[in-house]
């Protein structure tokens, strides 16, 4: 299979690019690679999607947001929030079916703040279930037996700048996160959240 990794250079997207490498054709895709792709340009979307080619899959593992306490927040990090990592995939994710073969996949990215809370998380809340909720909503009207799914982790491992801020959370080895997107991609499920 042909797969572009958006986001190839982040600890979630060079793993998922590791996992499927010596299987699969992959295109690591970062903002400074070529191809490459600032996805949170709409224009540079669709561009990046009429020239890449036909493809079988798509990971989408990116996406900035900010954490601050509640009362810190902004509606402007609210909307850089939504806009940076909810709306860039979903944008990716409506453009890919187009280069997408029929029985392909869509893989986005959200988080364990979609289902959990930690102090400063709002904004990440905010986000990863706006993912959550297109991933659902999307897989009863993609086209062509394309499927969408969603990979939800928890902190990571290597993110050992984030740990302080998840007391009691289980801290998870990116490679292990890459598995889920692996069975998004080689599996046969749709509208799921794979919560690692």
């Amino acid at each position: 299979m042909k797969i572009a990794v958006l986001g190839a250079s982040g600890h979630i997207g060079s793993s998922v690019v590791d996992a499927l490498r010596d299987r699969h054709e992959v295109v690591a895709v970062t903002r400074s690679s070529a191809p490459g792709l600032d996805a949170t340009d709409a224009a540079a979307v669709t561009a990046f999607f009429e020239s890449i080619g036909e493809l079988d899959a798509v990971v989408a593992a990116f996406g900035s947001v900010a954490f601050k306490p509640l009362a810190e927040l902004t509606a402007d990090d609210y909307r850089d929030a939504l806009a940076n990592k909810a709306l860039a995939q979903i944008s990716v994710a409506q453009e890919a079916v187009r280069a997408l073969r029929d029985g392909g996949s869509i893989t986005l990215t959200s988080g364990i703040l979609a289902r959990e809370a930690i102090a400063t998380g709002a904004a990440a809340s905010a986000a990863n279930g706006a993912i959550e909720s297109y991933v659902i909503g999307a897989a009863a009207e993609l086209p062509r037996g394309i499927r969408i799914n969603a990979v939800s982790p928890t902190v990571l491992l290597e993110a050992t700048g984030y740990h302080s801020a998840f007391p009691g959370f289980k801290p998870v080895p990116a490679a292990d996160v890459a598995l889920a997107y692996v069975k998004s991609i080689e599996g046969v499920q749709t509208g799921r959240i794979f919560a690692v």
